[in-house]
């Protein structure tokens, strides 16, 4: 393999995350470490109007806070009636400290009184630094619809309204191995592994 480390640390501390993050990096040979895993207890000011512009702020502060390398990312769910809220906000569009249902609710409420369409996409932004300096960037995203309800009970965040027409299911009733194989997150990987051969 091109690349020349078998350890990383993904800057989060989301464990449903993380476990995909394994997932979806172990055929690559790629040992992954949380952000806990490493004691890094620091928290990254996501400042950028992006969600690249995040992954790299966040890549680039927690890789000079360890000697390994790091990935970092920023994703969401963009709705297109909704003017592609939550997108940047997604993890915080309750306010601070709500749960995913909670975030949950507050979408279906403002989507339900648009009476728009509810076409929405999940992107994933990727970027991998080592000691500050960002070496490589990659991007994945995943079409579908907005469920009425919630359906499923796999997944975090908003899976379980967001249904996908390729399996007629919500990202909450996917398998891990399904949602690994389709998801935007899955995609950015990818993206970042070939990236990373070439």
């Amino acid at each position: 393999m091109p690349f020349n480390f078998h350890k990383l640390v993904v800057a989060t501390r989301n464990p449903g995350k993380l476990r995909e993050f394994r997932s979806l990096l172990a055929p690559a040979g790629l040992e992954v470490a949380g952000l806990s895993d490493v004691s890094l207890d620091k928290d990254c000011a996501e400042t950028g109007l992006s969600f690249a512009e995040n992954a790299r702020q966040k890549a680039s502060f927690y890789s000079r806070e360890c000697d390994l390398p790091v990935l970092a990312d920023d994703s969401g769910l963009e709705v297109f009636a909704l003017g592609s809220k939550p997108g940047i906000y997604s993890a915080r569009y309750a306010g601070p400290g709500a749960t995913d249902a909670q975030r949950i609710e507050r979408l279906l409420m403002e989507l339900g009184a648009t009476g728009c369409d509810r076409a929405a996409r999940f992107i994933c932004a990727l970027a991998l630094a080592l000691r500050g300096e960002v070496l490589l960037e990659s991007e994945g995203e995943c079409r579908g619809v907005i469920a009425d309800r919630p359906r499923g009970t796999n997944g975090f965040g908003y899976d379980p309204i967001f249904f996908f027409p390729e399996l007629a299911r919500t990202y909450a009733e996917l398998s891990e191995e399904e949602k690994n194989r389709y998801s935007h997150r899955a995609r950015a990987v990818h993206a970042l592994l070939r990236g990373l051969e070439s």
